[in-house]
């Protein structure tokens, strides 16, 4: 079998704590069910530019990997967003709104500005390393309230500046994701604003929970377009909220025969990795300079936790070296598969994936074999025109028209 990626470095830690072949429980449905998808559902389906993301079948790259299926959602072009993350947010804005004013508000009506003397006043505020920010901003013009996003030292300037394009006021905090989480916290709290936080700590739980029963809208369309039942998901990490809403959803469609879910972080900042090997929540020190941006997160969400304790069963940490090679690979195609633009906070799945298909030893761990299914979360396209131009070697452009001319990625045989 060919090698497909140069960076081949790993961790892996199987979950101890997995439960196997039972159904989703109370503990896990006390943070995500059905009855709040439908929700999230009914409200998101009448957003303006609504419409599934295509689920992309790589039938060339699952050959050169050895496996059956590789079917990937691309959520590259999620709204104008170019982010899963367009869900959540957004949702979570206004779920809020919806719980100062009643359920009654409507999407529609926010959007016309019957409610705009009603939220004066209102202002609400996160930290991100992008998207999420992104998101609330969008969700917060939408829907008529002013919005403050905080971001930390290392997000570009072209993430900031299409945050500020959504009209919210920007503020920069020293030091990493952390600092900024804590930073809007404490503002939030001496003036009166409202945190939509993807991210859950103690006495702040309804937020991303709304956040991540928005991301959940993602996977249930991902499981009607599906060929066949996944084997297998692999699914970025961060805080939790992505691979919580993934396993959750993917536990409820397919109950006790539910696919291998593996969790994939960068190696600088694999909270969720420390936490399975620690048997609770524990943060990760530093700096977190991982140029997988969305992925920069020390401290795990409790709220995702729940979720994830029981029901993840491997966790693997990969280096940036390797999620880069996969940007390349994706925006080259693989034996007659159309280039993908891939942002760098898309490709850890698919790196603990294509890793796996290189080390025997981490094949064997994660069960591949000839006949799996995967399921990969393509969480964002080029949301940096530059970041991805300097990764990838060509534009997003380029790639999307075939155009794509970088340096030597790796080799298929």
């Amino acid at each position: 079998m060919s090698s497909l990626i140069h960076q081949t470095r790993w961790r892996h830690v199987a979950n101890p704590r997995r439960t196997t072949d039972t159904l989703i429980g109370e503990r896990q449905r006390a943070v995500l069910n059905p009855q709040a998808l439908h929700m999230a559902q009914t409200e998101i389906r009448r957003w303006p530019g609504y419409a599934p993301t295509p689920l992309v079948g790589l039938d060339g790259l699952a050959k050169a990997c050895g496996v059956a299926v590789i079917d990937y959602k691309d959520e590259a072009e999620r709204f104008s967003l170019k982010s899963f993350k367009a869900l959540g947010g957004a949702y979570a804005v206004l779920r809020l709104i919806k719980r100062r004013l009643g359920e009654a508000v409507t999407s529609d009506a926010l959007m016309r500005g019957e409610y705009r003397t009603a939220l004066e006043g209102l202002t609400v505020c996160c930290a991100t390393d992008g998207n999420h920010g992104r998101s609330v901003a969008w969700g917060a013009s939408q829907f008529g309230v002013r919005c403050v996003i905080y971001l930390h030292a290392t997000v570009s300037e072209g993430r900031e500046q299409a945050i500020a394009d959504f009209g919210a006021e920007i503020r920069r905090v020293p030091g990493n994701y952390d600092d900024s989480v804590r930073q809007a916290a404490e503002d939030a709290a001496e003036y009166g604003w409202c945190v939509v936080s993807d991210t859950s700590y103690p006495g702040y739980m309804d937020v991303p929970r709304d956040v991540m029963q928005g991301y959940s809208v993602m996977v249930d369309e991902a499981v009607a377009q599906m060929r066949q039942p996944p084997t297998h998901c692999f699914v970025q990490g961060g805080v939790g909220g992505l691979a919580a809403a993934t396993l959750a959803q993917l536990w409820e469609a397919y109950g006790a025969e539910r696919p291998r879910l593996v969790v994939v972080e960068p190696e600088r900042a694999a909270c969720l990795l420390a936490s399975a090997e620690a048997g609770r929540p524990v943060a990760v020190e530093g700096e977190l300079d991982t140029l997988m941006a969305g992925l920069a997160c020390g401290e795990v969400s409790l709220l995702a936790w729940e979720v994830l304790d029981e029901g993840v069963d491997d966790y693997v940490a990969v280096s940036d070296e390797a999620a880069v090679e996969v940007m390349q690979l994706l925006a080259a195609g693989v034996a007659g598969d159309s280039p993908l633009v891939a942002g760098e906070s898309a490709v850890a799945g698919l790196a603990g994936l294509l890793i796996a298909q290189q080390d025997p030893e981490l094949g064997a761990r994660l069960g591949l074999t000839a006949e799996s299914r995967v399921l990969l979360i393509g969480s964002e396209g080029a949301t940096d025109d530059d970041v991805y131009r300097e990764l990838v070697g060509s534009s997003a452009d380029e790639v999307r028209s075939g155009r794509f001319r970088a340096r030597e990625v790796g080799h298929v045989s």
